[in-house]
């Protein structure tokens, strides 16, 4: 994790600094050190970033293969059914993508959005995002940057944060929150009260009594899973035999029926669980998403709806075809309310929160938590922080906790090397934290990093300039035998230092990168790491967790969520965003049809124009004299 400023380069005793295939001479500790401490290597000649001087040599980024393009619509037309990119979504897109097309893809925009230039080579990952500037761009959520600058009339002088600013005024945001952010010393302020979260949703009052608990993903009704249960089960649906009875109102036994199964989306509960460990750090103490009498109206169930809705809304806008850019669609009208929304509510609970802050210094002297510092910089910086981190960590973590769950189910010999771990109550823990990477590297919510180029890159012969978007697919890349053995394997001990398996690793630094790179990686990663380490140990101290069913799947949105091919929308019904209806579907299809239909006219009139102006411009052509 990087602490502010990024080096050029790091000189090695000889006054040399480190270069790319110095980097590589180096053992694999030596690599991630210099990588953690956000060191941006020099990179040789055959990966210069400035590629001005050879230009001429080089091919053009527009010849680099991909998808077949139309004028305006991009390649809107390999995405409908029939295409070949129909349906296709997360690995399976980028892997589509790889065998056709090679290491390097290009993807044009739709509708108004930007080319994609797509990196399967983690050499050439490496050359983008260690030859970065001081201040690296990372695009996306478009309409949130919009409802931030242009919407609310913001100070065009003030930073709007970190996820939609970018330059000077992202660097000096990023700078007045580092310290706050990534203080460990701040960070572990939160240890008993994460843990309060996560026992609330475990509630263990007594131990002795082995009770099956199981998380309930699909669409048959309890009874007929149970019966299904009595033959041999496949490894999917989780179940959860419990090490402890629970007797909280709202608790994981709270959630089973009488075939001790959660019969309720197991998802939406981990999202609540999420919310309220986060807003134990960004709103400054508990919301109460894990009470049953909250009413629908309440500022606690009004932000779990809007965080949710936040992530949907924003993928339909911003990482769909969408015409909002054109047109107030009434998508983009929803978004607006959405932004506005979650800011007033997480003003409310701030103002709360500060009540209680005054009140503590009138009558203690604990330590200063994270919002209270960041009301020190100021209640902007404060309210921006908290709507971000809820906007960015919320859905996240309780999906890496989904997938961390269903690996160590499918894997019980991993499970119970964890739970020894824990019961043995080594502090360290090494083993939890890398059952969480290593689910992060096979099950990932962000399949990679995004760059808008700052400057012109030379990419396998390819002109890439400035200002274009670049995607690194780190998801796909962790997935080949060329960087790790036995991939699709769920195997923890890639991640423990000195193993077998950790000393056989020939992975590339940058085959995976769950928390992004260099100054734009995640700020929120210790609190994250902390959160979902407390409560990951905390249910398998309790639970023995096993998988019946069919087996997890995962659907892409803006991150890749984890459920059931049943359920795929089950959040739909929990946090209050209608489904679209009948009317939407066919106003929207009747829109394509206008605009194919004015694409085709328009096309029509300019060949119609084009040879009305080539036949006037023949017939003025002078006739030639005859020789005499």
């Amino acid at each position: 994790m990087e602490s502010g400023g990024v080096n050029e380069g790091r000189l090695s005793s000889d006054g040399e600094g480190v270069g790319h295939q110095n980097f590589h001479s180096l053992g694999e500790r030596q690599q991630r050190t210099l990588l953690l401490h956000g060191y941006i290597l020099s990179i040789t000649s055959n990966a210069v970033s400035n590629a001005t001087n050879d230009a001429a040599s080089l091919k053009s980024w527009k010849r680099i293969p991909g998808p077949r393009t139309l004028p305006i619509l991009g390649c809107a037309l390999q995405f409908l059914p029939g295409g070949p990119l129909h349906k296709l979504t997360g690995y399976n897109f980028s892997e589509y993508l790889f065998n056709n097309y090679g290491s390097i893809v290009r993807v044009e925009g739709l509708f108004g959005t930007p080319p994609f230039i797509l990196l399967f080579d983690p050499e050439d990952m490496a050359q983008v995002l260690r030859s970065e500037n001081w201040t690296p761009e990372r695009p996306g959520f478009d309409s949130l940057e919009y409802f931030r600058k242009k919407y609310r009339n913001s100070d065009p002088e003030k930073s709007t944060g970190l996820l939609t600013e970018h330059g000077d005024k992202w660097k000096s945001f990023r700078s007045a929150v580092n310290p706050v952010m990534l203080q460990p010393k701040i960070i572990k302020l939160y240890n008993t009260s994460l843990d309060e979260v996560a026992m609330d949703m475990i509630e263990s009052s007594r131990v002795g009594c082995v009770r099956p608990l199981s998380l309930f993903y699909s669409d048959e009704s309890a009874d007929e899973v149970e019966k299904r249960s009595l033959v041999p089960r496949s490894r999917s649906h989780a179940r959860l035999r419990r090490n402890a009875t629970m007797s909280h109102a709202f608790s994981m036994r709270s959630l089973r029926n009488n075939q001790n199964m959660i019969s309720e989306p197991f998802d939406v509960e981990m999202n609540k669980w999420a919310l309220e460990s986060i807003g134990v750090v960004a709103l400054g103490g508990r919301i109460g998403c894990l009470r049953t009498d909250l009413p629908p109206d309440s500022p606690a169930r009004r932000l779990i709806q809007c965080v949710h809705d936040i992530f949907r809304i924003a993928d339909e806008l911003d990482f769909k075809p969408s015409l909002w850019r054109f047109i107030t669609t009434s998508n983009f009208k929803r978004a607006m309310k959405v932004y506005q929304e979650q800011i007033d509510l997480s003003k409310h609970f701030i103002q709360q929160a500060r009540k209680q802050i005054d009140e503590k210094k009138i009558t203690g002297t604990e330590e200063k938590g994270v919002l209270e510092k960041l009301l020190e910089v100021d209640e902007t910086t404060a309210v921006i922080m908290a709507t971000d981190t809820l906007f960015a960590g919320v859905d996240t973590a309780a999906n890496t906790i989904i997938a961390t769950l269903y690996l160590l189910a499918i894997n019980p010999d991993k499970q119970a090397k964890l739970r020894e771990e824990i019961l043995s109550k080594d502090e360290r823990r090494p083993y939890l934290k890398a059952c969480i990477k290593e689910s992060m590297r096979l099950l990932p919510i962000v399949s990679g990093n995004l760059r808008r180029a700052t400057k012109d890159y030379n990419i396998k012969g390819y002109l890439i300039p400035k200002g274009l978007n670049v995607v690194m697919n780190h998801e796909f890349i962790s997935k080949q035998e060329s960087q790790y053995d036995r991939p699709k394997e769920y195997i923890p001990e890639r991640w423990i230092h000195k193993s077998e398996e950790s000393v056989n690793s020939r992975a590339h630094p940058m085959a995976t990168s769950p928390f992004g790179f260099g100054t734009r990686s995640c700020i929120g990663r210790r609190i994250a790491e902390l959160e979902m380490e407390t409560f990951l140990a905390r249910i398998i101290e309790h639970f023995h967790v096993e998988w019946f069913g069919p087996p997890l799947k995962q659907e892409t949105r803006s991150i890749t969520y984890m459920g059931s091919p049943h359920l795929p929308r089950s959040s739909y019904i929990s946090f209050g965003l209608d489904k679209p209806s009948k009317n939407d579907i066919e106003a929207t299809e009747r829109s394509c049809l206008l605009i194919l239909f004015a694409i085709d006219r328009l096309h029509l009139l300019i060949v119609g124009r084009l040879r009305h102006v080539f036949v006037s411009s023949s017939t003025n052509i002078p006739t030639p004299a005859k020789d005499v």
